[in-house]
């Protein structure tokens, strides 16, 4: 059964987050991170891919919109990093899209203002979060992708699949390529596809709250493990 997500609910999951947050840094106290720092030193960058006219992929069964749910993954994410103190920066923050009015070039104007937003604020790290398709409905889980050539992107991009990989039981390999939004500022950046939207069975857990949530924690876990190998 697929549970809505409506802005009460993520609410919800919001409070969700902080209690578990509390335990988690519990956790990595004691086992796989050093002393902890002074978080606030981090900016993060959560870029919620797609927006506006262009929805990105649509699940196979519901149609529902890719950036939609790159919204609502980047804001569960971006919360688990606001509650234990890092600055956090958002390129979308509503169902809008950044190119203003939908003429001809808005996908252009879109990409160049995450680009401003991104190198304005002289993040640590970027995240930039997106659903997948594959032409087999059979492909599912979780990738991470980063530039190709670029060292410390790919050092990052290793430690968040590694991670995903535990939570699904997949072996997914982060792969390399070009992508404008891990070009716009010279830091780590990756590209997080959360799922298959034309997977069936992933495209009903993708719609799911406690899934969502368990999914980001865990690329939490794994971006925090590489900030404290930096």
């Amino acid at each position: 059964m697929i549970v809505a997500i409506g802005k009460k609910t993520l609410a919800l999951i919001l409070v969700c987050v902080i209690l578990a947050q509390i335990c988690l840094l519990f956790a990595i106290s004691y086992t796989s991170f050093p002393a902890q720092e002074n978080l606030s030193t981090f900016t993060i960058v959560i870029d919620a891919g797609h927006g506006g006219v262009d929805s990105g992929v649509v699940g196979v069964n519901t149609n529902v919109k890719e950036s939609d749910l790159n919204l609502l993954y980047a804001q569960c994410l971006g919360s688990m990093f606001a509650n234990v103190g890092a600055e956090v920066v958002y390129t979308r923050k509503t169902q809008d899209g950044l190119y203003g009015l939908a003429t001809k070039g808005f996908k252009r104007r879109d990409m160049q203002k995450r680009k401003a937003i991104i190198e304005s604020c002289n993040p640590t790290l970027v995240v930039s979060v997106h659903m997948n398709k594959f032409a087999l409905s059979s492909r599912q889980g979780p990738q991470v992708f980063f530039q190709k050539g670029d060292e410390k992107s790919g050092e990052f991009a290793s430690k968040v699949q590694q991670s995903l990989n535990k939570f699904t039981q997949n072996n997914h390999s982060h792969l390399s390529g070009d992508f404008y939004v891990c070009r716009c500022a010279d830091v780590p950046s990756i590209i997080v596809e959360f799922g298959f939207l034309s997977n069936p069975i992933e495209e009903e857990k993708l719609q799911q709250e406690k899934y969502m949530f368990d999914i980001c924690n865990q690329t939490f876990f794994g971006i925090m493990t590489y900030l404290y190998s930096m």
